[in-house]
């Protein structure tokens, strides 16, 4: 096991890793930019190192800086969180020059699934279905449109190494689809550096299911239940849940040995999900795979009574899975929500500023993951999201409930939350039928 392990993150991932670090008795480093020298992370750690300005290409994503930070500290490990170098294989491949442990996939892996179009070639090649679509990489409009014409409209324009929503657009019409695609394109060449393209069929009226998988080098790999994240606003998740209402045991069945499937054809190690869409007649296809931990995490962790973060740090030191597929019970259902600086009444707008009073509330059922406390000053260099409020109990409805209550003891001033839409959300009748899809938010709200 790890003595020391780097977190090449910020915010509530950070402290998260920070905590199931200090119950395994190991030590821990924090990194972080000149605008985070307050933050939560860089208090917990046993260590703490600043990496460069507030800009993250010349902090957070400064590899040779974060690297070069393990080397000094003598961690031995670096655990990545979500976003920033989570999926870049580059960094992996630079720590695994430099006999740094990475916690998560090798770099051929991420690399290989990561690339959406490859990633789709290779879940084709394992028989497991895909949303009907290109083969092979786009990187001209005219070679898209013609691809379209053949698949029919509407069609999804997808950056092959994209993620967040970013790179990513709806085609309805042919008029239409050259500007779309260079408009997709340009945002992936800002956010990647890369414009290669992919195009699929856009199935009408989805639902976004993932199903959480953790392997180990031995080849052993578990699925731990679904999530149903098709609460989104600009293909961004807002609240997610598990288990999903869509699915029945024969269905959740299926595809959960679809997930095991997905993750064995790509010589899978670690923690990740494999993304699917489920239209209305409970067909489902698979859409991507996550190679990281995901925001989400802690409502498969409620549901399952399993420490994600552990088993992660577990398997990349060497050790077999803790877990067998027939000790996985999904037992009653957990909600989360994710709290966020932001003006739902402005487009969602980032609202960055200092917390002048925050409560946190708590009670049976209650997890709270967040960096945030009162006096905190949220930068505006980042992701808007300062807490993720979960909960859990016996079934759907009285999770409802639960979170309804804690919503309503949460208080954040300051600065403007979404706290009041999420609330919304939890009152609309057609989200307390189960009747979601990916465009529910756009339809009511």
């Amino acid at each position: 096991m790890f003595d020391k392990i780097l977190i090449a993150n910020r915010g509530e991932i950070a402290v998260r890793i920070i905590r199931a670090c200090r119950e395994m008795g190991i030590q821990t480093v924090a990194v972080y930019s000149e605008a985070d020298r307050e933050a939560l992370h860089t208090q917990l750690a046993d260590e703490a190192i600043c990496i460069g300005p507030a800009n993250a290409a010349e902090s957070y994503l400064n590899m040779e800086r974060i690297v070069s930070a393990t080397i000094v500290t003598g961690a031995q490990a670096i655990h990545p969180g979500f976003g920033f170098l989570s999926e870049n294989s580059r960094f992996v491949e630079m720590c695994e020059k430099c006999n740094i442990a990475f916690i998560g996939p090798s770099a051929e892996v991420i690399q290989k699934m990561g690339n959406k179009s490859e990633a789709r070639s290779t879940m084709m090649k394992a028989n497991v279905p895909v949303v009907p679509g290109t083969k092979e990489p786009i990187f001209e409009a005219a070679q898209g449109l013609e691809i379209a014409k053949e698949i029919g409209f509407p069609v999804m324009i997808k950056a092959s190494s994209g993620g967040g929503g970013k790179g990513m657009r709806l085609a309805s019409t042919k008029e239409e689809f050259e500007k779309m695609f260079e408009t997709a394109q340009m945002e992936s060449v800002a956010a990647f550096g890369d414009n290669t393209m992919y195009i699929e069929k856009y199935i009408e009226q989805p639902r976004h299911i993932e199903f959480q998988i953790m392997a180990d080098k031995y080849g052993n790999v578990v699925q731990l239940g679904e999530r149903d994240c098709s609460l989104q606003r600009r293909h961004q998740k807002v609240l997610e849940e598990s288990p999903s209402v869509a699915l029945t045991e024969e269905l959740r069945k299926k595809m959960g040995d679809t997930a095991v499937l997905a993750a064995k054809a790509a010589n899978y190690e670690g923690a990740g999900t494999i993304e699917f869409l489920l239209d209305k007649n409970k067909d489902f296809y698979f859409m991507e795979m996550n190679t990281r931990i995901q925001v989400e995490h802690g409502v498969t962790e409620l549901v399952t009574g399993t420490d994600l973060i552990k088993e992660q740090i577990r398997v990349a030191a060497g050790e077999k899975l803790s877990l067998k597929q027939e000790d996985i019970v999904l037992r009653g259902h957990a909600i989360e929500c994710r709290i966020n600086a932001e003006d739902p009444s402005r487009n969602f707008m980032p609202c960055p500023g200092k917390i002048t009073q925050l409560h946190i509330p708590g009670g049976n059922g209650v997890r709270v993951d967040t960096a945030a406390y009162t006096g905190y000053e949220i930068p505006p260099y980042y992701d808007s999201m300062i807490a993720k409020i979960q909960v859990y109990d016996k079934d759907r409805m009285s999770a409802i409930m639960k979170m309804r209550s804690v919503l309503g003891e949460l208080i954040v001033e300051g600065i403007v939350t979404n706290i009041d839409f999420e609330y919304d959300i939890l009152m609309n009748e057609d989200f307390l039928a189960g009747n979601i899809t990916t465009q529910f938010i756009e339809e009511n709200f």
